[in-house]
């Protein structure tokens, strides 16, 4: 690492430190005057901000990138629209800093709370997805914290333009513009110094592919909120409505293949398979999805005069696709769907559609994901959909924060003693 990049993310994280502290002092009005400034701001600007962006859409192009890929980094109207909402739906949310709970009074006379405060300084790394600045700068402050934002190389110039954006809204309310930072470099040693800067940052999230996860794993001093792969199941259940689990599996694979909550495997009992797959799975054919299939599932759909399918590898069942690919299994009951869930989840989201109470209560009490469905698609697995607001990412770990990452998983609890001169005996 350059002494220049060193010296660089060291004065980046000294400026957002100090700003940390003005942020969690500041008020909800101030917090919220800012939020509705970048939303009108964003929206006043959309079209500049289209334009920057097709600007890092043809590089990445250019650079032989994936549709996936370019999915990810477009911006368009509806994009824009959406993380204007976005905002205003955060200024809607009660402002958790400095709420008091669960006062009571021990025997000695003392009165004890818990107080929710802001994490501190939060550093934000992702890749090709814009919409991440600004939303993950809209959490951050109105949860109190300042954020140090490292986006991916390919959409610096949409970055550096909603960065901006926010700090003019910052400005606008009275607050440090250093609450919120871009990384204007895209030298990958800053992420190295970045993710080792604990006396600066208290916490990173990491929202990119497996590979920038599992290196931030290896390398980073800094604790993370993370997770490493969406690989979503939906489980047919034999007491499924099937017109229900139809409509409900179309819309978790095809509503958009992207993002991290879209399903990649099917699971459909055995009993229902004849009267569900042959209509589902036309559905996904006439969508250009390639079906990876297990040797039930194959025979019951050439039965129903299917062609085209591909036989599903032991690799199909642990593979985040991202892409219009399904791996479909048929099993013999919930039980063996759990199985299945359990040795190749991910721990993300996980759906059951079915009728029957009982196995809707054992799948969401057994199925040990951030997020467990009955008869909804997983595509309702954000923060947006949650009423979040936004997300900062979804973390399917087990401390502090799981599932989608809103404002209450950007803070922390203190105790807090109020006394009436009592002494300790």
């Amino acid at each position: 690492m350059s002494s220049s990049i060193k010296k660089m993310m060291q004065d980046i994280g000294k400026r957002a430190r100090s700003a940390s502290r003005a942020m969690a002092r500041a008020s909800s009005e101030q917090k919220n005057q800012a939020l509705l400034h970048i939303a009108k701001l964003v929206r006043e600007q959309s079209a500049q901000i289209q334009k920057v962006n097709q600007g890092d859409i043809e590089r990445a192009q250019s650079g032989g990138q994936d549709a996936a890929f370019i999915d990810r980094l477009t911006m368009t109207s509806k994009t824009i629209e959406t993380m204007a909402l976005g905002l205003e739906q955060i200024v809607s949310l009660e402002d958790p800093i400095g709420k008091i709970s669960a006062l009571k009074k021990q025997a000695s006379g003392i009165e004890l709370a818990q107080m929710r405060v802001p994490l501190g300084v939060i550093g934000i790394i992702y890749e090709s997805r814009p919409n991440v600045t600004i939303d993950a700068a809209a959490l951050c402050l109105k949860s109190g914290n300042a954020v140090i934002l490292r986006g991916g190389s390919e959409a610096i110039d949409s970055n550096t333009v909603l960065a901006k954006i926010i700090q003019d809204g910052l400005a606008a309310a009275g607050l440090p513009t250093d609450a919120v930072q871009v990384v204007a470099t895209t030298d990958r040693s800053a992420v190295g110094e970045m993710i080792t800067m604990n006396e600066y940052i208290d916490v990173i999230v990491p929202r990119g592919g497996k590979s920038l996860i599992a290196r931030l794993m290896a390398e980073a001093r800094v604790p993370m909120i993370k997770h490493l792969d969406g690989i979503c199941h939906t489980y047919i259940d034999a007491d499924a409505d099937i017109e229900m689990a139809i409509k409900v599996c179309d819309n978790a694979k095809t509503q958009r293949y992207a993002p991290c909550n879209a399903m990649e495997t099917l699971l459909v009992n055995k009993e229902v398979g004849s009267q569900v797959l042959p209509t589902l799975c036309k559905i996904y054919q006439d969508k250009g999805v390639e079906l990876r299939v297990d040797a039930l599932t194959r025979k019951t759909l050439e039965d129903a005069g299917f062609k085209g399918l591909v036989d599903a590898k032991e690799e199909d069942w642990q593979t985040e696709y991202l892409a219009p690919i399904l791996a479909i299994k048929t099993v013999s009951d919930i039980d063996e769907a759990m199985n299945h869930i359990e040795r190749y989840g991910s721990k993300h989201t996980d759906a059951i559609i079915t009728n029957n109470k009982v196995n809707a209560d054992r799948f969401l009490r057994e199925v040990d994901s951030a997020s467990v469905m009955v008869n909804a698609s997983t595509r309702f697995a954000d923060g947006f959909e949650y009423g979040l607001g936004a997300e900062i990412g979804i973390s399917n770990d087990k401390l502090h924060a799981r599932g989608p990452v809103g404002l209450d998983g950007l803070t922390s609890l203190k105790y807090i003693v109020m006394g009436h001169g009592e002494i300790r005996t």
